[in-house]
This record gives C-alpha cells, sequence and structure tokens, in this order.
C-alpha cells in the first residue's frame, strides 16, 4: 500500500481498525503473551494469535495490526534473541494477513513499533542517537517483513516520537503516529497533544492521533489534535486496562455498544480511523464497526 493509497482509503471514509491484542490473548488464557507484549504467544502459541486476527476481522475490521509491539531489535536484545528479530517479525505479519483471509478478506496488515523503554514512562526515553540508530533498525525489519504500514503508536514524547516517524518514512512505507494522552489533552510528558501532532506531520506520514488513552479523555486530546494538523486522525482507547505503571487509565470498563457511540464522538472530530486499545475485544470491534457501516450508508 503506497502512501497515496493510503491516504485515499483514508479520506473515503471512516475506517475501522482492530482491537487490542496482549491484553486479549491473557484475557483468552494465553499467559505467554505478556512476554515483551505479545511476543511470548509469537514464540508459544502463534495459533491463538492467528485466530484474535481471524477474529477481529470477522467482527468487522477494516486493517489487521500485527503482534510486532515489542518486535525490537533495542527489546528483543535483552532477552538473547535480537537473532530472531527478521523470523519473529515476518511470523507476526503473515499470521495476521493469512487470518484476513482465512475470514474472507484480504486486509492491509499495520505492523505496531513503540517506544524503545516502557510507553507509559517517559522519563526513560534514550538520547537521540540511540532512538535513530533503533528505529531505523526496527522500521527496517517491519518493511521487510512485509507489512504494509507501519503504526508507530503510545509514544510518550514529542522527542522520539519524531525521530522515531523519521525512520520509518525513511522505509517508503505510510507511517501513521500516535500518541498517548492523559487528562487535559496532554501527552504522558506533559507536552500538548497539538504540539505532539504537530511534530509529527511530516512527509510519509498518512494519519496522526491518540491510542492507549482513557475513553473519557480521548476528546479532548482528539480535539487538539485536529486543531494543529490537516492530517486525518486516529483513535483507539484503552477500556480500563491499566497496570502499577498506568494507574491514569483506571476507570470503570465501558461496555461494547457504549464504547461504538463514543467513536462516533471521535470521527465527527476528525477521526478517520477508529479501533481498541488495550481492555478491548472482537466486541467491541463489532460494536464500533456496526456504527461506523450506520455513518458510512
Amino acid at each position: 500500500m503506497t502512501i497515496d493509497e493510503l491516504t485515499r482509503w483514508l479520506i473515503g471514509g471512516p475506517k475501522v481498525l482492530d482491537g487490542a491484542t496482549g491484553s486479549e490473548l491473557l484475557r483468552r488464557g494465553v499467559s505467554a503473551a505478556g512476554r515483551l507484549w505479545g511476543v511470548g504467544a509469537l514464540l508459544e502459541d502463534p495459533d491463538a494469535v492467528r485466530r484474535l486476527h481471524r477474529d477481529y476481522a470477522a467482527a468487522g475490521a477494516d486493517a489487521l495490526t500485527a503482534a510486532t509491539f515489542r518486535i525490537a531489535p533495542y527489546s528483543l536484545r535483552r532477552v538473547g534473541l535480537e537473532d530472531r528479530t527478521d523470523e519473529l517479525a515476518s511470523l507476526a505479519v503473515r499470521l495476521a494477513r493469512e487470518a484476513g483471509r482465512e475470514a474472507g478478506r484480504d486486509l492491509p496488515v499495520f505492523a505496531s513499533q513503540t517506544t524503545l523503554e516502557d510507553c507509559y514512562r517517559p522519563d526513560l526515553v534514550p538520547d537521540d542517537d540511540t532512538l535513530r540508530q533503533e528505529h531505523a533498525a526496527t522500521a527496517a525489519a517491519l518493511a521487510t517483513a512485509g507489512a504494509d504500514v507501519l503504526l508507530l503508536e503510545t509514544f510518550n514524547t514529542v522527542r522520539e516520537a519524531r525521530i522515531a516517524v523519521e525512520a520509518a518514512a525513511a522505509t517508503g512505507l505510510p507511517v501513521i503516529a500516535s500518541f498517548t494522552c492523559t487528562s487535559g489533552g496532554r501527552i504522558l510528558s506533559g507536552e500538548g497533544a497539538a504540539e505532539a501532532a504537530r511534530a509529527v506531520t511530516l512527509p510519509g506520514v498518512v494519519a496522526a492521533g491518540t491510542n492507549c488513552t482513557a475513553v473519557g479523555e480521548m476528546l479532548p486530546a482528539l480535539t487538539s489534535m485536529a486543531a494543529a494538523t490537516p492530517l486525518p486522525l486516529v483513535a483507539y482507547a484503552n477500556n480500563a486496562w491499566y497496570e502499577q505503571d498506568s494507574a491514569f487509565l483506571i476507570a470503570e470498563p465501558v461496555t461494547p455498544d457504549r464504547y461504538g457511540f463514543c467513536a462516533l464522538g471521535w470521527i465527527t472530530v476528525g477521526a478517520r480511523l477508529v479501533g481498541g486499545c488495550c481492555g478491548t475485544g472482537p466486541e467491541h470491534i463489532a460494536a464500533l464497526a456496526s456504527q461506523v457501516l450506520r455513518r458510512r450508508s
């Protein structure tokens, strides 16, 4: 998929992204998914990953996200798996592509790429030289694996996001950039969501937005971003899935129907790619897809 093709695809009307991988696999009893947030599932239960992708395709997702969130040489190096980066990236992309076809749909596959360190800890972001080197290596591996789009997600600082976007765009693949936001329309570093959106409005970037943000905080962040960038927005919320380092996500889970209704507000302010992040599953995507189909008609 070229940059122009993805742009036309998005501006043609709202599209539905899939939902969570790591949290949903854990909910389904795939404990290995907790290892490097999905990498363990690729190693120990790839069929479970394929089934989840297939369920999202059947629920109405227009694109599937490969389980590459922590497939970066930087992350794999720490657990002695760096030499398997290309193998695991290719497996993740292939599982998503095969699952779409098994569901009778030939869907684009987005490859997830995230922060080098903990995505909830902006204080841990490495120096610029490390960021350039490591994000370039990750983006190259994901492009070589056959991904259609690089989905840069859960970024917590403008500095790392901009460097990662530049590295991803250098592959020639279309890039989507997304930040995690807290109250007041700010990303986790404290920088404004508008500033974040402007910083990644670069050649090769087709959409920008927010993910792994509490459902109730999505609209303020998206509204700020919409005023700062001409790009279509991407929006996929965290549905009350949190751990010790992400207490800002504590909330009451919303039902699938309520989640789909909330997403209509995101579309109203400019979101053209809507889906689910941690704490969502195929039932949320089905409800969301139903709302989007009604809007298209």
